[in-house]
């Protein structure tokens, strides 16, 4: 998809089609008004014949607008317009693409750009289409034996801008935005993988693909280097799959020499049975999404190698399955993780801490400035907050401020949850230093109290996205979250915006 910005009036605009926005109430916007008076009262006939009240959601094509060269246009309904926030500018973006997609437009002009959201510049807007616009328009096929790819399917979105100094910084918020939506796509491709094709080596092999398109060091640790390493952790899990674990390191060094990195460590479970804790078997096929925190790792990496932010980043993927078998972890075993403390596992669905945890140690090597974990950790993260926000617990409270701030400016949010030492008690084993779980209550804050333990040398912040990876139902598949989120965050941390997390 081509994305441009261009300043100009609406009547002059050669398009095929025109994108304008419509208040509650049948109020026309600002430019839905000028091609209005264009076109000799046409729009506003239209609207007043009740075709469309302006209801979020609702859209109107229409075709031979007198007066006007371009060949359609569509009227997107925006709701109340004092109510006009971030998430409706969102979706009447979103709305737009899909309304028009299979139309036959190859071409749009939006200026739903030029509609005032309450706190958002231009640049914010521009970005944000592209970024909804890319996502309306994700198909995943690439295993259908027949594409539903339209022939004449939409390639070029204009969009609008008041000024012509605004072209400059449009066209910068059109980079980023198709740097998210490219490290977005990359996520949700992975995600969208079944584990037979999406295994540990295959996870690998895209980050080395990865790594030699923007000149980046790769490594992939193997069972051999993580038995010396001594990480019995993640091994453990590892041993009920035929798949070989990888340990995953992804190094950008964009900032300067020495300086140290932000380090992304994504859980990458290419399939998650429950081992011997053995998962129900409806929708156990919606486990092979149990790597999207990898898979959002490397989507991140690529859109800050792709932006060349003056910032060094190291991502680190540790990558297993994790099935039932003779050598698969047993509730009550024990075992040792790189760190050398002991963990009893009380439950082998607990598995992503075991594997996160071996390398969040593997960490500290980097002498890291912060670490972010992203990891589908817990179904009780789900529970507490849904699909609407990502669970975030810290030991920093500037890093978590500093990401939840990165959260609400890409609209993908994340929730601050307390990590206080009296959840830590849960954890207490009899026979190890820890248990892997404790207990039904509060499993979101325990999760994130366990790998606590790993992180005490650096400052740290989890992300649960066990509720925001993929979605469930007719629209199952991966959602590509927190990539927006994590490179804001890294956006935000090259600026030097970020600074008062130092404090």
């Amino acid at each position: 998809m081509e994305f441009i910005v261009k300043s100009g009036t609406p009547e002059k605009q050669r398009s095929g089609c025109i994108v304008v926005g419509v208040f509650e109430a049948r109020k026309l916007s600002a430019v839905a008004h000028q091609i209005d008076e264009v076109s000799g009262g046409a729009i506003g006939a239209i609207v007043r014949r009740g075709d469309l009240d302006g209801k979020p959601g609702q859209t109107l094509l229409l075709h031979n607008i007198p007066n006007l060269p371009s060949e359609r246009v569509l009227l997107v309904g925006c709701g109340k317009e004092k109510e006009f926030t971030d998430s409706r500018y969102r979706d009447a973006a979103a709305k737009a693409v899909t309304a028009l997609k299979d139309t036959g437009a190859t071409e749009i002009t939006s200026y739903l750009t030029e509609l005032d959201v309450k706190g958002r510049d231009i640049f914010w807007k521009v970005r944000q289409a592209v970024e909804v616009s890319e996502s309306a328009l994700y198909r995943f096929d690439k295993l259908k034996t027949k594409s539903n790819n339209n022939r004449r399917a939409l390639r070029r979105v204009v969009l609008a801008v008041p000024k012509r100094s605004d072209l400059g910084p449009g066209e910068q918020a059109i980079n980023e935005g198709r740097a998210i939506a490219e490290g977005v796509r990359l996520a949700r491709d992975l995600g969208n993988l079944p584990g037979n094709l999406c295994t540990p080596t295959y996870l690998a092999e895209q980050a080395v693909e990865i790594g030699k398109l923007y000149g980046l060091k790769t490594t992939v640790l193997e069972k051999a280097d993580m038995q010396q390493l001594g990480m019995g952790a993640l091994l453990s899990v590892s041993r009920g799959s035929r798949q070989p674990p990888k340990l995953i390191v992804l190094e950008y060094q964009g900032g300067k020499e020495g300086e140290a990195p932000v380090v992304l460590v994504g859980k990458g479970l290419t399939f998650d049975a429950g081992g011997i804790s053995i998962k129900p078997a409806a929708s156990m096929d919606e486990m092979k999404f149990d790597m999207c925190g990898g898979a959002s790792v490397l989507g991140a990496v690529k859109a800050a190698a792709e932006l060349k932010l003056p910032i060094n980043i190291v991502g680190i993927i540790p990558s297993s399955e994790n099935l039932p078998d003779g050598d698969a972890n047993k509730p009550g075993d024990i075992v040792t993780s790189m760190s050398g403390q002991t963990v009893e596992v009380l439950n082998t669905d607990a598995e992503g801490r075991l594997i996160l945890c071996d390398a969040l140690t593997y960490a500290e090597r980097y002498k890291p400035a912060f670490v972010i974990d992203i990891a589908t950790l817990t179904g009780a993260c789900v529970i507490a907050l849904g699909a609407h926000a990502s669970g975030l617990l810290a030991n920093h409270d500037p890093l978590a401020r500093e990401i939840g701030n990165a959260g609400k400016y890409t609209y993908d949010r994340a929730w601050q949850l307390p990590l206080w030492d009296e959840y830590q008690k849960q954890l207490d084993s009899n026979f190890a230093d820890m248990a892997n779980v404790g207990g039904r209550e509060a499993g979101t804050i325990t999760g994130a109290c366990f790998l606590s333990r790993y992180a005490k040398n650096f400052k740290w912040a989890h992300l649960d996205i066990a509720g925001t990876a993929w979605k469930t139902g007719k629209e199952k598949g991966a959602t590509g979250r927190p990539v927006p989120l994590l490179v804001q965050f890294l956006i935000n941390r090259a600026r030097k915006d970020g600074a008062d997390m130092d404090t």
